[in-house]
């Protein structure tokens, strides 16, 4: 995937993005995903793209914290099958190698 810009408001997209909602675009457009992929330690990249202009743009999703990590153990030891933490129920975590891994924001949070 090529490299994409840097956005100021993160946080907030970040909440529109687990809440499946419309991103706005710093060019008065919305924003589109491309894809995700993973990163360094553990967190992912999502690639964006400015609808309006084209621009791309980059979101950093960080690493899975320790009470989400805890919160798929708990789940898995129940003989549940996890669903993401961060997207709410619907959302299944599948198994990349040895993690569980969310396919809609590349986070892994359990080994398997």
């Amino acid at each position: 995937m090529a490299i994409g810009l840097q956005l100021e408001n993160e946080k907030q997209l970040l909440k529109q993005y687990y809440a499946g909602q419309r991103m706005e675009s710093p060019n008065d457009g919305f924003l589109i995903l491309l894809g995700v992929r993973a990163g360094q330690g553990g967190s992912a990249v999502a690639l964006l793209e400015c609808s309006a202009s084209s621009l791309r743009y980059e979101i950093t999703i960080p690493k899975a914290t320790r009470t989400e990590r805890k919160k798929v153990k708990d789940a898995l030891e129940a003989g549940e099958d996890p669903d993401c933490p961060r997207h709410g129920p619907g959302h299944r975590l599948v198994r990349a190698g040895k993690d569980l891994v969310c396919t809609d924001c590349g986070v892994a949070y359990a080994k398997v």
